[in-house]
């Protein structure tokens, strides 16, 4: 910046120079050269002469510097008038400044193109060198030069072929080793053959250095020549090493790219040819030509070159843009992430694009900053493929590692039989964070490699410094709070295993610790959304507030939820009911399959399910506590004997008592209480069975059975609904003869068809399948 300050100041002390010897021009005409160094030292060694020219010197600086200002504010103006409303006068001159880019590139193409086709006319007759061209000398600096470049050409190869077996070696170890996850074998091994390529390229260079110097043309003596060529010859393969790195084309288990032989032989034949034209041409022939022929002649060579190489980038990126788009989808396709997927497909759409624009930005650089533009792209380039290598190898060594589906101990797996599920669901959440922050990291990276980005400068700043941090803080607040549901949620199934806690879980317990589970997550869920918003910056004392209102205005509102709430706390207090006891609530008779802190679910006989709210409830009836009964009522006809009947009643229960299906669930002998009714037709007996809560149904089922087998045995009657009729009488007190037919069944009447319909009403009719006897009914005085 001083030095561009001080141009106006050096033009007009030139120009002033000149005004002055004008006059001692004019004033003497040799033949020759004016004497202007004479007349300005006169001018300095006179005083007054000496204070003048200081004097107006000031002035004209002074003027200088207001007439800059004045077009500084002149052109400031003009453009804020020209730019749109709103705008500000360097948004305005964008496209100007792109316009003048493209100027200024396409005049110094321009230029050095008509450099080299001047170098070229004119270097025959010396004008590049101010010396004819040696053709002699030519022949022997091209001759030594090829011998060294064929030496070291001829070492490397030998020293490739030397080194095969190691590398056949460490792919087979890379593709069938133990003891590792695959992702790590494959880095290690591509780091160790990286390792074993780079000494192989030392040793040619070396190799190459000792025989440029002994062994080709002056001994003892490296020639500039030959410097130039061993220096692009370790850069440019030391690059070339680096892409074998990401292709190894010949060796399965030495490329990180996961893509076929045939393909990556491909590729790396392509950058290879890429790096090898512009690496040596730029950094071997370039400095020859302007060392040996002339400077315009190396520019214009480089820009050839340059736009050589440009256009067989573009050439080969958009021959393989279908192809490599086809990749891409395959890769896209088999990702498990959707925003990776999605990432996936957008690039295979405009990867040529981007290729291109970089061969573009390089082909611009070149010409703009020609001094410094090859290393800023080499080193650029290489931090963004280092970057982007680096991150998708932690993404594949985090999914090798813990993306994989994880498969817990067997004997811890039979302690906490759902923390295999539990982890499994969210681990891959969590990657799936770790992978966004990667690929952020990566984008930061690397677009601060190309200056687009300064990142050291924003983590410099206490906004970068801070939102690092409070990513940070939010995660280590996310994993500490999903660590402590796993160990607190895992405790609670710890207990609620009967082969692991304390034996098999009451009722109570299990309710009361699956409703304490859920109030678990409920508190840990909003504690942790208010610490990461805290964490963040967000003032959470104003939701806090408006939570407790909202809380109120819910409280009154809802009065029916409120009661819900408080009648489920005391029933749960109470034990009143425990997930699958036998209950009836609201009405409703069935299983207590759910239970929350507002209702509970009930599955009747029929499979209904019923939800019913506490609120709604006002007794609740339990068949599930301590013991339950089948109390019996078993009726017998007028004519039979009760204490035979009592007897019966004994025997069956004495015959469940010893049945292996029902005797565990009788906890007491059989209790008769005797005959509590006689009824119409019956007398009435009433047992009561004792038996363990909720086998009273299958028990008195059973005990009906056998009741009924012992009866039948004993000829004891059990009475039904009987029918009296009555035919009346006539005066003499005797009853008139009732005719009572029986229809026969239907194929009884087939069979008997030819029959005299009157013989039925004289004898029975045989008893037989779908026949009923006829009865001659008759008064009780009929002597007939």
């Amino acid at each position: 910046m001083l030095k561009l300050r001080l141009l106006p100041l050096m033009a007009w002390l030139l120009t002033a120079l000149m005004l002055f010897g004008l006059p001692a021009q004019a004033q003497e005409s040799p033949p020759t050269e004016a004497p202007a160094y004479s007349t300005l030292a006169d001018l300095l060694e006179n005083e007054a002469t000496r204070t003048q020219l200081i004097d107006q010197l000031r002035g004209m600086a002074n003027n200088a510097q207001e007439n800059v200002q004045a077009a500084a504010d002149s052109s400031a103006e003009t453009a804020a008038n020209q730019a749109p409303s709103g705008q500000e006068a360097n948004a305005a001159s964008l496209p100007r400044q792109l316009a003048e880019l493209t100027s200024t590139v396409a005049s110094e193409i321009g230029s050095q193109l008509e450099g080299l086709a001047a170098a070229l006319s004119g270097i025959f007759q010396g004008a590049g060198t101010g010396q004819p061209f040696d053709m002699d000398a030519f022949n022997s600096a091209a001759l030594n030069l090829g011998l060294v470049i064929i030496a070291a050409f001829v070492l490397f190869v030998a020293l490739r072929r030397l080194a095969r077996p190691a590398f056949s070696s460490i792919g087979r170890w890379s593709q069938q080793g133990t003891g590792m996850t695959p992702v790590l074998r494959l880095v290690l091994a591509v780091a160790i053959a990286a390792i074993v390529d780079v000494l192989v390229i030392a040793l040619a260079y070396v190799g190459g250095n000792l025989l440029a110097t002994f062994a080709i043309g002056e001994s003892g003596e490296l020639s500039t020549r030959a410097s130039l060529f061993l220096n692009a010859f370790l850069i440019i393969e030391l690059l070339k090493a680096g892409v074998r790195m990401l292709f190894a084309s010949r060796y399965e288990g030495l490329r990180l790219l996961p893509i076929a032989a045939e393909e990556a032989s491909y590729w790396n034949r392509w950058i290879a040819r890429l790096i090898g034209l512009v690496g040596y041409g730029l950094m071997v022939v370039v400095p020859l030509l302007n060392y040996y022929l002339s400077p315009a002649l190396g520019q214009g060579v480089g820009t050839l070159i340059m736009i050589g190489a440009f256009i067989y980038a573009v050439g080969v990126v958009l021959k393989n843009r279908q192809r490599l788009r086809d990749g891409i989808d395959a890769q896209a396709a088999k990702a498990t992430m959707s925003a990776t997927r999605v990432s996936l497909k957008l690039f295979a759409r405009v990867w040529h694009l981007l290729a291109i624009a970089y061969f573009l930005m390089v082909l611009v650089l070149t010409f703009t900053r020609p001094e410094d533009a090859l290393p800023f792209v080499m080193l650029a380039t290489l931090q963004t493929l280092a970057v982007v290598g680096a991150g998708m190898l932690v993404s594949s060594l985090l999914t090798q590692t813990i993306g994989k589906r994880i498969r817990l101990p067997e004997d811890l797996k039979r302690k906490l039989p759902l923390l295999e599920t539990r982890l499994n669901a969210y681990v891959p959440n969590l990657l799936r964070v770790v992978r966004a922050l990667i690929l952020i990291t990566v984008v930061m990276i690397a677009a601060s490699a190309w200056g687009i980005f300064d990142l050291a400068g924003w983590y410099a700043t206490d906004l970068g410094r801070g939102l690092v941090a409070k990513v940070i803080s939010v995660l280590l607040i996310v994993t500490v709070a999903m660590a402590l549901w796993v160990g607190l949620a895992s405790l609670i199934e710890h207990r609620l295993n009967p082969e692991t806690g304390s034996g098999e879980p009451t009722a109570r317990a299990q309710t009361l610790l699956s409703l304490f589970r859920n109030a678990l997550a409920i508190t840990i869920i909003a504690m942790t959304l208010m610490i990461a918003l805290s964490e963040i910056g967000i003032n959470i004392g104003p939701l806090i507030a408006g939570a407790g209102v909202l809380g109120l205005a819910i409280g009154f509102g809802a009065q029916k939820l409120v009661q819900d709430i408080i009648t489920g706390v005391f029933i749960q207090v109470e034990n009143a009911m425990n997930t699958g006891d036998v209950v009836t609530v609201g009405g409703v008779t069935g299983t207590a399959e759910r239970l929350s802190i507002r209702s509970v679910g009930i599955r009747d006989l029929s499979g209904t399910y019923h939800i019913v709210p506490f609120s709604s409830v006002d007794t609740v009836s339990n068949y599930m506590r301590e013991f339950a009964y089948h109390v019996g009522e078993y009726g017998i006809a007028y004519r039979e004997s009760i204490d035979e009947a009592i007897e019966c009643l004994k025997e069956a229960f004495e015959e469940l008592a010893a049945s292996d299906d029902h005797k565990q669930n009788l906890l007491a002998p059989l209790e008769v209480a005797g005959v509590i009714a006689l009824a119409d037709s019956s007398v009435n007996i009433r047992v009561r069975l004792k038996t363990t809560p909720g086998t009273q149904w299958a028990t008195g089922r059973a005990y009906n059975r056998l009741v009924k087998m012992h009866f039948d045995a004993a000829g004891i009657e059990i009475p039904f609904p009987h029918t009296t009729l009555y035919f009346g009488e006539d005066k003499d007190g005797s009853s008139p003869a009732g005719n009572i037919r029986v229809l026969e069944g239907r194929a009884k009447r087939r069979s008997s068809a030819d029959t005299d319909d009157e013989s039925h009403d004289e004898q029975p009719v045989e008893q037989g399948k779908g026949s009923i006897p006829a009865v001659d009914y008759r008064g009780e005085n009929d002597e007939s």
